[in-house]
C-alpha cells in the first residue's frame, strides 16, 4: 500500500511539474484553434498528393501511404497494428497523419525529426511497403507523367528520393483540420458546446490531462511514459523512446498522441490495446493519474473529445499518370 501510495504521489508531482507555469494560467486555455493550412506551392502539394495516393511505391504494388493513413478513416486504418508486405504484421499502432506537422517528431519513438524523413521509412521497411529508395525512384523515373509532374515543379525531370519525400511532406503538411465545435468554443462561441462536454473539459483540466495533452494539436509536443503510476503491460510497441536515444530512463516513454478527431482514431495507444474512448480515459486515468474515474466523470470526459473533431480533408482524389512499358511490375508475394 505504501509503495503504491509513493508512485501516486510520485506520479501527480511529475504532472504538477510538467504543468507548472502552465495550469496556472489565467489569461487563455491551454489548446489553441487549429489554424487552416496555408499553400504556398499548390504544384508540389499535387504531385506530393500523387504519391501519397500511389500503390506503386510499395515492392506489391497494391501499398501506399494512404492504406495505413486512410483520409477517410481519421488518417489512420482502426486496427491494432498496420498490415503490410506479404501480410506482415505491423509492431505498433499506425499513429493519425492528421495535424501531423504540429507534432514534435514523427513516429511514436520520434525517429523522424519532420515528415519529409518520414516519408522515406515506410517505402524501404522489409514489413511495410517493402521497396528500395532506388527502386521507387527508378519506377517514378519510367512514368513520363510523373517526369513531367516533377520537371514542373522542381526544374528538372530527374527524380529522387529527396524531392519524392519533400513533396509528399508537402501535402501532408496540408492535412490539418480545423473548425471543430471547441475550437468555435475557444473563438468565442459559447453555445459550439454543450454543458455535459464543457464539464467535460473542465474534469480533462483539473485532473491532470491537459499537462501532457495541450497545444493546438492537444498533445504530440512531448515524450512521456506509459505507466507513470502502475506499469503498463503491453506484448506489442517496442521499447518506445530508449530505441532512439539509447538511454534506459526512456524506456517505455512515447510521444503524446494528438486527441485531435480522437473519436476517428480507435484503437488507441501505441498498441492499440483499447478499443474505445471509454476504455482509453479509464486507463489513462489509472495509469498516468492514479485516479480512477466514475462513470459520470468517464462519460463527461468522453464527450468533451468528440468536440475536437474538426473539418476532414477534402480535395478531389489525384488520377495518377500510367505506367509505361518500361516500369517494372510488381511483385505482390514474396517467393
Amino acid at each position: 500500500m505504501k509503495k503504491r501510495l509513493g508512485m501516486t504521489v510520485m506520479a501527480l508531482a511529475a504532472i504538477a511539474t510538467l504543468g507548472a507555469g502552465v495550469l496556472n494560467a489565467k489569461d487563455r486555455e491551454l489548446i489553441d484553434p487549429i489554424k487552416p493550412a496555408k499553400v504556398t506551392d499548390a504544384a508540389l502539394v499535387e504531385l506530393g498528393k500523387k504519391l501519397y495516393f500511389d500503390p506503386r511505391l510499395s515492392k506489391s504494388g497494391f501499398i501506399s501511404c494512404n492504406s495505413c493513413h486512410n483520409l477517410s478513416m481519421g488518417g489512420t486504418d482502426n486496427i491494432k497494428t498496420s498490415i503490410g508486405h506479404n501480410w506482415t504484421k505491423g509492431p505498433i499502432n499506425a499513429p493519425t497523419v492528421l495535424n501531423s506537422s504540429l507534432n514534435v517528431a514523427q513516429f511514436w519513438d520520434g525517429r523522424a525529426a519532420d515528415l519529409k524523413e518520414q516519408a522515406g521509412g515506410p517505402i524501404a521497411n522489409p514489413g511495410e511497403m517493402a521497396s528500395s529508395h532506388t527502386l521507387s525512384v527508378h519506377i517514378l523515373q519510367s512514368i513520363p507523367g510523373y517526369v513531367a509532374d516533377f520537371k514542373k515543379v522542381f526544374g528538372s525531370d530527374k527524380v529522387d528520393i529527396d524531392k519524392v519525400t519533400k513533396a509528399i511532406a508537402a501535402f501532408e503538411e496540408t492535412l490539418v483540420t480545423p473548425n471543430s465545435r471547441f475550437d468555435k468554443w475557444l473563438k468565442g462561441d459559447k453555445k459550439a458546446i454543450t454543458e455535459q462536454e464543457l464539464a467535460g473539459y473542465n474534469l480533462f483540466k483539473s485532473t491532470g490531462c491537459i499537462a501532457c495533452h495541450n497545444g493546438p494539436a492537444v498533445g504530440g509536443n512531448t515524450f512521456q511514459k506509459m505507466g507513470i503510476v502502475e506499469p503498463y503491460k503491453s506484448t506489442t510497441g517496442g521499447d518506445g523512446r530508449s530505441a532512439v536515444t539509447g538511454k534506459d530512463a526512456d524506456r517505455f516513454n512515447y510521444k503524446v498522441p494528438t486527441l485531435r478527431n480522437v473519436e476517428l482514431t480507435y484503437p488507441y495507444f501505441h498498441d492499440g490495446e483499447a478499443a474505445t474512448l471509454k476504455e482509453a480515459v479509464d486507463v489513462m486515468g489509472r495509469l498516468q493519474l492514479g485516479r480512477k474515474f466514475t462513470e459520470d466523470e468517464n462519460a463527461k470526459i468522453v464527450a468533451f473529445l468528440h468536440t475536437l473533431t474538426g473539418d476532414q480533408p477534402n480535395f478531389k482524389l489525384p488520377i495518377l499518370p500510367a505506367s509505361s512499358d518500361i516500369t517494372p511490375r510488381p511483385s505482390p508475394f514474396d517467393k
